[in-house]
């Protein structure tokens, strides 16, 4: 279950939604690595990669959206910070499946300095 799933802009949620209701029925934290997707499956595991640095992330997707045409994900405040895109409204990343669970994965990887 690997390869590039998409290519496109990631966003991420503002503060102001931290302790609403995600999608799935959780509370949203805007500390924890998630994310929201369109379409993929709640609880599925993706790895968001910065094209412009090719550090990444791994998020569990618990919401939907975003609803902004040419985003593909939005991310937490964590995950967006993980990445160094809190600066930016959206930034272009590549998104891949890597599965229900995130044993033996990273949450923050990059290149090797």
């Amino acid at each position: 279950m690997g390869g590039a799933l998409q290519s496109g802009d990631a966003s991420w949620y503002a503060s102001k939604f931290h302790g609403r209701r995600t999608a799935n029925g959780e509370r949203y934290d805007h500390l924890s690595m998630t994310a929201a997707h369109r379409t993929l499956p709640f609880g599925s595991y993706v790895r968001v990669t910065l094209l412009a640095t090719e550090k990444s992330i791994v998020v569990r997707i618990n919401d939907r959206g975003p609803f902004v045409r040419g985003r593909i994900i939005d991310l937490s405040y964590a995950a967006a910070k993980a990445l160094g895109l809190t600066h930016a409204r959206s930034r272009r990343v590549q998104i891949e499946r890597i599965g229900k669970t995130a044993d033996k994965l990273t949450s923050v990887d990059g290149p090797e300095s």
